[in-house]
This record gives structure tokens, C-alpha cells and sequence, in this order.
């Protein structure tokens, strides 16, 4: 089984700033270069056009698996869509038996911090779904508003702290940088 020899990690990406999917993608890529299998769950997303996307399906599929577990649309946080719900619970009953089975070196919940915040993941849940898991799995969890329940298990938090970006200025965003 991958990662029996060693303890697997939990690592969350949080904070303001833009690059935290970037961030635990370029981890997904760096494990595959070295072979390893990589899972990726994309909570409140489900464009299949991003362009980390179609790299992925074009040159990484032996290596990483990508399922989004959202819609295209943006999620009403006060009042999430019934599919909205759905759609988040099916993509955590899926993450909770992708970290069980242990398959996967890395597993990466995108957004999922996210969908913490707004209530279409059960924070406990996800925190048994971690203990859980097979051994020697890492795991990513990606988003804003990472709770300090979730901090306090992770083995490294790294914050991403928007200092300035061109959105402000009203440069939109653009195919290969946000899309």
C-alpha cells in the first residue's frame, strides 16, 4: 500500500490571497513526476474547462484524478441551492472512501475550507474523515476560512495573504493566470 513506511500529512492552504489551488496543484504535480497517485476533490466547482484541468486530462491522467463536486454557478452562501448540498455531500462520502482506501499518495480537498464556511460540510466529519484515513495518505485542504479546529490538526497551515492584485485596478481575469 503507498505510504505505509512513513506518516502521512495534513496540509492546509487558507487565507485571502489567490494561489492556494495553485499551490496544492503544483504539490499534485510534483508527486506525480515522482509517481505517485493523486486524487483531487473540487468542492464548489464544476467547470471542466479551467486550464490546470485540461492539463491534467491531456498529460497527467495515469497520475491524477480530478472530480468536482459543485456547479459552474456560484454558491449562495446564505442560501446554498438544494444541488449545492448534494453536490458537496456526494463530494465528501467520495473523499471519506478515497482517504479510507488509501489507493492515493496525495488526496487534495479544493475548496473544501470553503465549503466548511458555509455550511455544506460537517466540520467533525471531515475531521473523522482525516483520522480515518490509511496511512502514509497526504492530504491537501484548500480555501479561505480554514476553522482553528482544522488548523490545530493540520501538520503545516501555510496563509496566503493578498498584498495586491490586478483585479483591483479592474484587469479581468485572464485564460492561463485565473481560468
Amino acid at each position: 500500500m503507498p505510504g505505509e513506511h512513513r506518516k502521512g500529512l495534513v496540509l492546509v492552504y487558507t487565507g485571502n490571497g489567490k494561489g492556494k489551488t495553485t499551490a496544492a496543484l503544483g504539490l499534485a504535480l510534483r508527486a506525480a513526476g515522482h509517481g505517485h497517485k493523486v486524487f483531487v476533490v473540487q468542492f464548489m466547482k464544476g467547470d471542466p474547462d479551467y486550464g490546470e484541468l485540461i492539463a491534467i486530462r491531456r498529460h497527467l491522467g495515469n497520475y491524477i484524478e480530478v472530480v468536482q463536486s459543485g456547479l459552474s454557478t456560484f454558491v449562495d452562501r446564505a442560501n446554498p441551492a438544494p444541488e449545492d448540498r448534494r453536490l458537496a455531500r456526494e463530494g465528501m462520502d467520495l473523499a471519506r472512501r478515497i482517504l479510507k482506501a488509501g489507493a492515493h499518495e496525495l488526496v487534495i480537498l479544493d475548496e473544501v475550507n470553503v465549503a466548511l464556511d458555509y455550511g455544506l460540510v460537517d466540520l467533525q466529519e471531515l475531521l473523522e474523515g482525516l483520522s480515518a484515513r490509511a496511512p502514509g495518505v497526504d492530504v491537501v485542504l484548500t480555501g479561505r476560512s480554514a476553522p482553528p479546529a482544522l488548523l490545530a490538526a493540520a501538520d503545516l497551515v501555510s496563509e496566503v495573504t493578498e498584498v495586491k492584485h490586478h483585479f483591483r485596478r479592474g484587469v479581468p481575469g485572464r485564460e492561463g493566470m485565473e481560468h
